[in-house]
C-alpha cells in the first residue's frame, strides 16, 4: 500500500492512498482539541458542537442539508473524543464535487440555529437520562473522576444534563472558532482521486479555516500512585466493575511490549489469562477484559468485569493476583510467540475497506507515528523479546495502585483510599 504525502497550495497536508478500482472516496479528518477544550463548567460543548455540523450550513437549513446528503449518497459523521474532534466523509466519484460542497459549508459556515440547537439538545439530554441508569457508563464516568480529579480528563465527554441544558449557540460557535483551524488539522484520503485533485479539494474544503487554533494549553496528568476504591450503589443482581492504573503514552518506547502484554493478560478475548482464570476456571463472569488507552496527556491501563454481587471481591482478587504474577514473571516464550502470531496476522484486517484504511491513516497521524508506521509495525512487534516483556511488566503492572469503581450492590468489599 503506497501512502503519498500531499500538500495543498495553502499548506494543508494529507496522506493519500489512491485506489481507482472503485468509484468511491473516503476522507477522514481530525482537529486536535476534543472535549478537554470544553469551557470550564460546561462539559459537553465539543460533543454538542460536533452533532450540529450537519444541521444546516451555508445556504441550506438542516432539512435541506440532510436531504442533499441523501440525494448525493454521501455519508458524513463528526464526533468528539477527549483529545480530538474527528470526522468522516464518503462519496461516489460522480458526486464528489457536489458532495464536498456540503462538507465545505459544514467546515466554514455551520448555522447553529436556535431551533436546531434545541432539537439536538433534547436528543442529547435524552441520551444522558439513559446513561444515568447504565451501570457500565456510570462505572466509567466514576472511574475517570476518581482517577483524574480536577484534570479535564475527569469531565464526562457528553456532559451532564445540567451542563448540556445550559449550553448556548454562542458556546458552540466559540468552540468551533477556537478549535477548527488549519494548524491542528490532520487528513487522510483513500479512493478514487489523485494527488493534484486532492490538493485542490483540501483547499476548497478547509482552506478558509483560520490559520491557527486558539486551543488552551493542557498539562500532562501526574499520577498519585495510590489505590482507591469507590462503590456506587445501584439495585442489581450483579455489579459492574471498572479498574485501572497508570499506563503508557503511545510514543513511549515501551508501548509495543505493553501492547503485547495486554493482549495476553486481558485483551485477547477468550484466550486471555484473565478470561481463563475468572470465567473458564471459575465461572464468575461472562466477560473480563483489559486494554491500553493512550491519551495525549496520560496513558491508562484499564479493564472491566461484570459479576454477581457476591463474587465481586473474589473476581477482583483474581484480577490483582494475575497482574501481580505478570509483574513478577512476564510471559513465556510460547505465550509471546502466540501473541505475536495473532497481532501480526490480524493486522491486515484493519485495511480491508477504504474507510478502514482512511481511519487507520488518520489515527497514525494523530498519534504522530510517522508515515512509514504501517511498514514498521509488524517488525517492531516481532523484535520484542521475553526480557522486554518482563521489564515492561515490572514497570506497568502495579495492582497496589489499582483504582476501582463498582456499580451495584457488591458483597464483601468497601470503599478505600478516598
Amino acid at each position: 500500500m503506497q501512502i503519498q504525502k500531499v500538500v495543498s497550495k495553502k499548506g494543508i497536508q494529507a496522506w493519500l492512498v489512491e485506489d481507482h478500482s472503485r468509484p468511491i472516496l473516503s476522507l477522514q479528518f481530525g482537529f486536535a482539541g476534543g472535549t478537554v477544550q470544553d469551557p470550564e463548567g460546561k462539559p459537553g460543548v465539543a460533543t454538542f458542537m460536533a452533532g450540529m455540523l450537519d444541521e444546516g450550513a451555508g445556504d441550506l437549513d438542516s432539512e435541506a442539508f440532510q436531504n442533499r446528503l441523501e440525494d448525493l449518497a454521501a455519508k458524513m459523521s463528526i464526533s468528539a473524543a477527549y483529545d480530538h474532534v474527528t470526522g468522516s466523509f464518503r462519496t461516489l466519484t460522480e458526486n464528489r464535487d457536489e458532495s464536498f460542497k456540503l462538507l465545505r459549508m459544514a467546515m466554514t459556515a455551520p448555522h447553529f440555529a436556535e431551533n436546531d440547537v434545541e432539537r439536538i439538545r433534547e436528543q442529547l439530554v435524552a441520551t444522558l437520562r439513559v446513561e444515568e441508569k447504565d451501570p457500565d457508563k456510570i462505572a466509567s464516568l466514576e472511574w475517570h473522576k476518581l482517577a483524574f480529579g480536577s484534570h479535564p480528563y475527569a469531565r464526562p465527554t457528553n456532559g451532564t444534563i445540567e451542563s448540556v441544558s445550559a449550553i448556548t449557540p454562542d458556546d458552540l460557535r466559540d468552540y468551533f472558532k477556537r478549535v477548527f483551524a488549519r494548524d491542528n488539522l490532520k487528513v487522510a484520503a483513500v479512493g478514487d482521486i489523485d494527488a493534484a485533485a486532492l490538493g485542490d479539494l483540501l483547499d476548497n474544503v478547509f482552506g478558509d479555516l483560520p490559520a491557527k487554533s486558539a486551543n488552551k494549553p493542557l498539562q500532562d496528568f501526574s499520577w498519585q500512585n495510590t489505590s482507591k476504591q469507590r462503590i456506587v450503589t445501584m439495585p442489581n443482581p450483579q455489579s459492574v466493575v471498572q479498574f485501572g492504573f497508570e499506563g503508557l503514552l503511545r510514543k513511549d518506547p515501551d508501548f509495543i511490549p505493553a501492547y503485547i502484554l495486554n493482549y495476553v493478560i486481558g485483551g485477547g478475548g477468550f484466550s486471555s489469562k484473565l478470561m481463563q482464570e475468572v470465567r473458564e476456571k471459575r465461572g464468575l463472569a461472562y466477560s473480563v477484559y483489559t486494554y491500553l488507552y493512550p491519551l495525549d496527556h496520560v496513558g491508562i491501563f484499564a479493564g472491566g468485569v461484570a459479576t454477581e454481587n457476591k463474587s465481586v471481591g473474589e473476581s477482583l482478587e483474581l484480577i490483582k493476583t494475575e497482574l501481580e504474577r505478570a509483574a513478577k514473571e512476564g510471559l513465556t516464550e510460547q505465550e509471546l510467540r502466540t501473541a505475536k502470531d495473532y497481532l501480526v496476522g490480524s493486522f491486515a484486517l484493519r485495511f480491508d475497506t477504504s474507510s478502514k484504511i482512511a481511519a487507520q491513516l488518520l489515527a497514525i497521524q494523530l498519534d504522530d507515528l510517522g508515515i512509514d508506521y504501517i511498514d514498521r509495525r509488524n517488525g517492531e512487534i516481532e523484535a520484542i523479546t521475553v526480557d522486554d516483556i518482563k521489564r515492561v511488566a515490572k514497570r506497568l503492572m502495579e495492582p497496589k495502585n489499582l483504582i476501582v469503581t463498582v456499580v451495584g450492590e457488591p458483597e464483601g468489599i468497601k470503599e478505600a483510599g478516598l
